[in-house]
């Protein structure tokens, strides 16, 4: 004799069936997402808990929005929309994306306020200096050389046309993105993870950062390391709490050669045509947005200790240097980055605030400003 279930049976073994196979299990948080961009790695860590196809939705998204900046401004990539106008005859127009507008916009603006200490067309420099993508031996360049490069750039010899969406080069210049272009990458990874409904994640690039909401449920913000400014190792001097912030760090210790005892910094000055040869290793910038902080941290590298900090409370720049002192470093902070971070985390961190240092108003360096 067959024995049936009752009815109420089949009806509720027929619902966790179902549940079953429409639900799926969840990744725990935090969600790490990585690889490599730019020629350098990209991590994305999302602190929610998320099921693996919408893992695998944002992760596909990420490797889109990554895609898209780097066939754009990559000067690695000979179809790259950069590499195209750095091809274009000079003095005609080019129209350009709206998204490499704009980070050419970033870029003039930041020349301005510098003085001249960013400049994108420095591009042709970087490589003679043996830093760009013409894999040049690394060594010092001919003087004829360097004068000649020299020559043909500034800030001035791109001309943009923002109403028309269109620019050209005023002599054969070679226009190089590198310091702003990553941090752009990752403020449209971060504008896509919003735009997706994501409320908490980092989004590093090379060490370009932008952080939202917070790391854990327990409202903890997110930990971001300054490292010591010492190529023979990886340390982080600092660990600040963040949120709600991009950051953006640039230093000469780690890319450089030596020629006949001498160091070569990859930090051109603009101005000169030469490495930098003064004491500050690291700047670090908060900001709104990453770009800005991007570019910003490659000018103020540039500028030198007094003349960084000058140029931040200026501008309103929340800015972190750390400056050679011997065999050990000095670090500065600006009126801003005081006031992003606070007067306790200063102290304990253990640095000091503006006004409370009496070597501020002396410093002495042997910059040209």
């Amino acid at each position: 004799m067959t024995r049936r279930l009752p009815l109420f049976a089949l009806c509720a073994l027929l619902l966790m069936v179902l549940l079953s196979g429409c639900s799926e299990p969840l990744r725990e948080a935090p969600i790490t997402l990585k690889g490599q961009i730019f020629g350098t790695y990209y991590q994305v860590i999302l602190a929610k808990p998320m099921t693996r196809d919408q893992v695998a939705d944002i992760e596909a998204g990420i490797l889109d929005e990554l895609e898209a900046v780097d066939a754009s401004m990559s000067t690695y990539r000979e179809d790259s929309e950069l590499s195209t106008f750095n091809r274009s005859p000079v003095g005609e127009w080019q129209p350009l994306s709206p998204e490499l507008m704009q980070v050419l916009k970033i870029s003039r603006q930041v020349s301005k306020a510098s003085g001249g200490a960013f400049d994108i067309t420095v591009g042709g420099l970087v490589n003679l200096w043996s830093f760009g993508p013409e894999a040049r031996p690394e060594k010092v360049p001919p003087e004829d050389q360097l004068q000649e490069r020299l020559a043909q750039i500034g800030p001035d010899k791109v001309e943009l046309d923002t109403e028309a969406g269109r620019a050209r080069r005023l002599s054969d210049v070679y226009v190089d993105l590198s310091a702003v272009a990553k941090g752009y990458g990752v403020d449209q990874v971060g504008d896509y993870l919003e735009a997706q409904g994501v409320e908490n994640f980092l989004v590093d690039i090379g060490g370009e950062l932008v952080l939202r909401g917070h790391r854990d449920d327990d409202g903890d913000p997110w930990r971001v390391g300054v490292e010591v400014p010492d190529e023979r190792r990886q340390v982080a001097q600092y660990v600040l709490a963040l949120t709600d912030m991009s950051v953006a760090t640039s230093g000469d210790y780690r890319n450089y050669f030596e020629e006949d005892g001498k160091r070569y910094s990859h930090t051109i000055d603009p101005r000169t045509g030469r490495p930098v040869e003064h004491a500050l290793a690291s700047v670090t910038v908060l900001g709104e947005t990453t770009a800005n902080a991007d570019a910003w941290a490659t000018a103020l590298s540039v500028l030198g200790p007094r003349a960084s900090l000058d140029t931040a409370r200026r501008e309103g720049l929340a800015v972190l240097t750390l400056e050679r002192d011997g065999e050990g470093w000095i670090s500065r902070v600006s009126p801003a980055f005081a006031e992003r971070v606070g007067d306790a985390a200063l102290d304990k961190l253990g640095i000091p605030r503006p006004g409370q240092d009496p070597a501020q108003d002396s410093l002495q360096d042997n910059e040209e400003t």
